[in-house]
């Protein structure tokens, strides 16, 4: 079966074909290139660590003043030490390079499954209490199974679709499609309606059974990009440094910062997310197919709302539930923590997201009391705090993750991976699964290894 990492690593020696050779770089014989990193995300700091491994001088240019982009752990209690993921959350069975990278930093993988309840049209359902129609069931384990044979002018016609009208066309009934409409919005972050159907189809055939949410690094996943920073050096990552120019005009590449530094390299890699791709000056300008490309591509609205606890009510240290209501998805945030206190996270989506993270502190207590009333009764008063962290407003992303919606994985994205003069690109929008910490180390690895070899 060709899988969707076959075809970017088909796109990646596509895009490669135009490389310019090192001698058009001005690099003496077997000289080391310097490589300028735009951000100290996964992507960027996988890049560094790979180019420092080959000898490769490395700086990272980082706008916020933290490294790990949108990997933000947050002790969201003192006390008892409860530390919950304000970003990225899940790595998955099926991350050979993190769950490897882990094991060389020392860093503890512990279990981060869930078993599901659900609250659906005014009804709570407990943990194995609940599923889709038998027939829906049946339908879907064989759509899975035909997916082995797709041949690639197949997936091209699935990416022209959405997910919605694939399993529409496919004979579900209208409650596992409201039940799978809430779930699977979940993992792409917006309504099924806006999801290529090749895109859906790929994920749920090729992720592990869980579909990659399987471990979180124990102490907060933010122990990962520490442990990357220290070992590329921290005098090589420039904090609060905002790129607001990049010259390839000259063989070499020269970046400039909001400050007014200027760096100087034979190669860049830009990791940043399109929002902030584009608020950087291009000399000469970025080809029109990728400017096109980066205006089609949308990333997911995902609010993650925090609310500490005085108790865990839920019982289950496994407990997750899925909602027709605002709060949307809950999972237990401070899962294999030790403490009488505990967390569970409102994961909310799309327009759901944009309207609860602009209400204000008492709202959001009342929201998360009434979407958890029907299968615990009245909590609010064992809140004892909350936090909320909007991706659609971040200053650099404007979303948590890339969407490829209908007809964008096969035109959008290998544009978007394109390597523009002395520039390599990557990140998780360039990954074959978008918002996994995977797919940004990959990335990142992959543009280092086209750089040095």
């Amino acid at each position: 079966m060709t899988t969707r990492r076959d075809f970017l690593k088909t796109s990646a020696v596509l895009a490669a074909g135009s490389m310019i050779l090192p001698g058009s770089f001005n690099i003496i014989a077997g000289a080391k290139p310097k490589v300028i990193i735009i951000g100290a995300g996964f992507a960027g700091l996988a890049a560094a660590y790979r180019l420092k491994q080959k000898g490769c001088q490395v700086v990272i240019l980082e706008s916020r003043n933290r490294v790990g982009g949108r990997v933000f752990s947050h002790q969201i209690d003192k006390d008892e030490d409860l530390v919950i993921e304000l970003g990225a959350e899940w790595v998955g069975a099926s991350h050979e390079r993190m769950i490897s990278m882990c094991n060389d930093f020392g860093l503890t993988l512990e279990n981060n499954q869930f078993e599901s309840h659900l609250t659906f049209a005014g009804e709570y359902f407990p943990k194995g209490k609940w599923d889709y129609s038998a027939e829906w069931k049946t339908k879907f384990e064989k759509l899975i199974k035909d997916y082995a044979n797709f041949r690639e002018e197949d997936k091209k016609k699935l990416d022209r679709i959405d997910w919605w009208r694939y399993l529409v066309n496919n004979g579900i009934t209208e409650r596992d499609l409201q039940i799978r409409d809430l779930l699977d919005s979940t993992d792409f972050g917006e309504s099924i309606r806006h999801v290529s159907a090749y895109a859906a189809i790929a994920e749920y055939a090729e992720s592990s059974e869980k579909n990659e949410m399987d471990f979180k690094i124990k102490g907060g996943n933010s122990r990962f990009s520490e442990s990357l920073a220290d070992r590329i050096g921290r005098e090589n990552i420039i904090l609060k440094s905002r790129v607001t120019q990049v010259d390839q005009t000259g063989g070499k590449v020269k970046v400039t910062s909001h400050t007014g530094e200027v760096y100087t390299g034979d190669n860049l890699i830009c990791t940043v997310p399109t929002y902030s791709l584009m608020n950087i000056k291009w000399n000469p300008g970025l080809p029109e197919e990728k400017i096109d490309a980066v205006n089609q591509l949308q990333y997911a609205r995902i609010c993650k709302h925090a609310v500490l606890f005085d108790e865990r009510f839920w019982k289950d240290e496994d407990f997750d539930m899925v909602t027709d209501v605002y709060g949307h998805y809950f999972y237990h945030a401070t899962k294999n923590q030790k403490g009488t206190k505990g967390s569970l996270i409102s994961y909310t989506i799309g327009d759901k997201a944009d309207v609860v993270s602009r209400q204000n502190d008492e709202f959001k207590a009342n929201m998360i009391n009434d979407s958890l009333k029907t299968a615990f009764g009245d909590i609010k008063s064992k809140i004892l705090g909350q936090v909320n962290y909007y991706w659609g407003m971040d200053e650099y992303t404007k979303g948590g993750y890339a969407l490829y919606g209908v007809g964008q994985w096969y035109t959008i994205m290998p544009v978007l991976k394109k390597k523009f003069k002395n520039t390599f690109f990557a990140g998780e929008h360039l990954a074959d699964w978008q918002g996994f910490m995977e797919g940004a180390i990959v990335t990142g690895e992959e543009a280092a290894d086209q750089i040095a070899g």
